[in-house]
């Protein structure tokens, strides 16, 4: 069965809704992306008006700003510590924005979505 956008046949009542159009290919939705801890591995994907969209499906480093320093570095991650998203999310370690993540440097916040951006970013806590 196909992911849609598109809005539901019934109301919130249980009527139906008369049907306006046909389903639309801009009304197709995909599945979450969910971004696990492993060997670096990205997807891209043809987006509408060919666009491009990049999906991490693996990472083991992230892209650590210090604010203090002022200064980014790459740094390995080690495991998942919290996930605001999911509390399942952390057994899994699937990473999402928001993530909590524990590095080399220490506890790291992910400020980017890996699932959407192709990138895992991230500051120092």
């Amino acid at each position: 069965m196909a992911v849609s956008q598109y809005r539901s046949n019934q109301k919130q009542t249980g009527a139906k809704y008369k049907e306006l159009r046909k389903k639309r290919k801009c009304d197709l939705g995909r599945l979450p992306t969910y971004t696990k801890l492993g060997e670096k591995s990205i997807k891209t994907l043809r987006t509408l008006g060919s666009n491009e969209k990049l999906r991490v499906l693996r990472a083991d480093a992230v892209n650590v700003y210090d604010k203090k320093e002022k200064k980014s570095f790459v740094v390995k991650i080690k495991t998942v510590l919290e996930n605001p998203a999911n509390r399942h999310f952390v057994r899994r370690n699937i990473i999402t924005k928001g993530t909590i993540v524990d590095t080399e440097k220490g506890k790291v916040r992910i400020t980017s979505r890996p699932g959407q951006d192709g990138t895992v970013n991230g500051i120092l806590v």
